[in-house]
């Protein structure tokens, strides 16, 4: 203090070693700075100062605060302190931040500079902790190059005090960058549920995303939630699940368990999370391979016809005079089907295959799986004729498939219907799995065990019509009208009265009999038998409830010709209900050792693709050059 009341702020000249301790902090320029002690503010002579303080200033650009800092204390030289300067961030000068330094809360004095140390440095008191006005030393030697105001504004910031602020920045405590979603109590609640959905910053990925859905996820897009509780860590397309509570978790039993309780393993809450429609897609092929060792190249047109949109959710394939090579067969619609489906079951009875694919996401909602077999002929070790039937629960409905080949011969009708009969009595099924609705069950009628029923396969019913008559008429029509063969058809016949497939439908038939062919053409019977084209291959379905099952498709595939009979196919959408937690789970049960084969051989047939690609791209390009 001088004598005139101001502050004096005279510079000690820095050691040698401290010199030395400066020149490695590379990240600091300095600048000779020549002070006068006639230039330093005294409360003595106003002019003086402010001529001394405008012409320091003019070498300096100070910048103005975001906020006020409180105002300098009233001891500046006793909170003179220096700081190490670090080669980090506590430590380094961040001129975005008003061009000061950003250190830790504490340091050592007698390891900082002297040119650094005798910097006038201001901290906060609790006395001034509210607002103060912006004051920049201009004894700073590395502030100039970090300010932004020109230099007429620089007078308005003067020093209004003998003293400096503090050349530290209290940062301020990070914050969220956006406030989360409320969430309700209840642990139900569609907040809660995982959406998932694509963000908005990413339409691109949006737009160029494929969902494949089939009729059960249509509209599963539509009924998500559409919170945001979960777009910031996952970028997915949807996710379906649930929280689980552990109170559900401690008391859930499967002893015994209510359609309409909450939380039921298969109740109504699980089902519409994965089908809100509650309709389940089912594909149904039906084929007479007439014993051919040789399998077609491509099953595709069989079980994935390109004009269809979706994918189902259940694949059922029956086989009559099947191949040797059973398991070859079910490797091959593994390969076909890809690894969106596993293999549910597989039954045979001789030459009768039948085999039941799931979608992999879908089997831990199927209970145990059962099957049975029936022979028709007299000696029960012949197998080429009977029937075999698989049976299972999917939720709370339960479904019988069963395919079967009945007794050949244009005028055997009434032996087809005993083999029907036969069937129906001694089909074994179901043995464990509990019956959803007993009170309509028939003793002597398996099918009425079951809430949807699905009967397909080589009947062996033809046309009460001669060869040239049945010629004539599709010679006549090529359309789609098959109503005048279908007139002489023997199976609709006996089903009006009433005499076989009691209860059964049949949607409408819009293709070519599909028996009997010349192998590897569409002629049909060139030879001296000349046996009357028929409809032998059918597919008929019933079920308790009126309307649960739905006809999407009913078709011939024509592109398959290695056999005398052309398979048939077809798409329906059946009603499911919800379930009760006493029906015995198949707990996610499949074949394994069939997916990774079938897997395998996808994943070589591509890479052969790729390489015959190759290979004819390189002759191209070697025939032109």
């Amino acid at each position: 203090m001088n004598a005139n009341g101001g502050d004096n702020f005279a510079f000690q000249p820095q050691s040698d070693s401290r010199k030395n301790r400066v020149s490695d902090c590379t990240h600091i320029t300095e600048r000779p700075m020549q002070t006068d002690q006639a230039c330093l503010p005294t409360s003595g002579k106003p002019a003086q100062h402010e001529h001394c303080n405008n012409e320091m200033l003019s070498t300096f650009d100070p910048r103005p605060p975001v906020q006020t800092r409180p105002s300098p204390l009233t001891e500046p030289f006793e909170q003179v302190r220096g700081r190490r300067l670090k080669m980090s961030q506590e430590g380094s000068i961040d001129c975005a931040q008003t061009g000061t330094l950003i250190g830790p809360p504490k340091q050592d004095p007698t390891d900082c500079p002297s040119s650094l140390a005798n910097i006038p440095i201001v901290s906060k008191t609790p006395n001034h902790t509210e607002q103060s006005n912006h004051v920049v030393s201009p004894l700073s030697p590395f502030r100039e190059r970090c300010y932004s105001l020109p230099v007429a504004q620089r007078k308005q910031y003067s020093v209004q005090d003998q003293h400096f602020r503090h050349s530290r920045v209290i940062l301020s405590p990070l914050q969220a960058c956006r406030v989360p979603p409320s969430l309700e109590c209840n642990m139900a609640s569609m907040t809660l549920r995982t959406a998932n959905q694509i963000d908005r910053d990413y339409m691109d990925y949006k737009r160029r995303a494929r969902l494949h859905r089939n009729f059960s996820d249509s509209r599963l897009l539509d009924t998500m939630v559409s919170d945001n509780s979960s777009v910031d860590s996952m970028k997915s397309s949807f996710s379906v699940l649930n929280p689980i509570r552990p109170r559900d978790v401690r008391n859930r039993s499967f002893l015994e368990g209510s359609v309409l309780g909450h939380g039921a393993l298969l109740g109504a809450e699980e089902l519409e999370r994965y089908f809100p429609q509650r309709q389940v897609g089912i594909y149904i092929a039906t084929w007479n391979m007439q014993g051919e060792k040789g399998l077609p190249n491509n099953l595709d047109d069989l079980l994935l016809p390109t004009d269809t949109e979706f994918a189902q959710d259940f694949y059922v394939i029956g086989i009559q005079e099947g191949c040797p090579d059973r398991r070859e067969w079910e490797i091959r619609l593994q390969e076909t089907l890809g690894p969106y489906y596993v293999m549910l079951y597989a039954a045979a009875h001789g030459v009768l295959y039948l085999t039941v694919f799931a979608r992999r996401d879908l089997i831990w909602f199927c209970s145990e799986v059962e099957h049975a077999t029936v022979t028709t002929r007299i000696i029960s070790q012949i197998k080429t004729k009977g029937a075999v039937g698989i049976g299972f629960t999917f939720f709370g409905t339960s479904f019988l498939f069963i395919t079967s080949h009945f007794t050949s011969g244009d005028s055997k009708v009434y032996d087809r219907i005993l083999d029907y009969n036969k069937i129906i009595e001694a089909l074994a099924l179901p043995k464990v799995l509990p019956d959803t609705n007993p009170y309509r069950s028939i003793p002597s009628d398996v099918t009425t065990r079951f809430d949807e029923v699905f009967w397909f396969g080589d009947f062996n019913f033809r046309l009460n019509k001669d060869r040239n008559g049945v010629d004539a008429v599709l010679k006549q029509n090529n359309s789609s009208d098959m109503n005048p063969l279908l007139e002489h058809d023997q199976l609709l016949k006996e089903m009006e009265d009433g005499n076989i497939f009691k209860g059964f439908q049949e949607a409408r038939i819009h293709f070519m009999p599909t028996y009997k062919f010349d192998i590897g053409c569409d002629i049909y019977d060139s030879t001296s038998k000349q046996r009357t084209p028929s409809y032998t291959d059918r597919i008929l379905f019933r079920s308790r409830q009126t309307d649960d099952i739905e006809v999407v498709r009913y078709d011939a595939c024509a592109s398959i010709k290695t056999s005398d009979h052309r398979p048939v196919i077809g798409m329906f959408r059946v009603k499911v209900r919800p379930g009760r937690d006493n029906i015995p789970l198949g707990a996610g049960q499949f074949d394994r050792s069939l997916y990774l084969e079938g897997i395998r051989r996808r994943i070589t047939r591509e890479l052969q693709k790729q390489e015959a690609m190759k290979n004819q791209h390189n002759s191209t390009v070697c025939s032109i050059s």
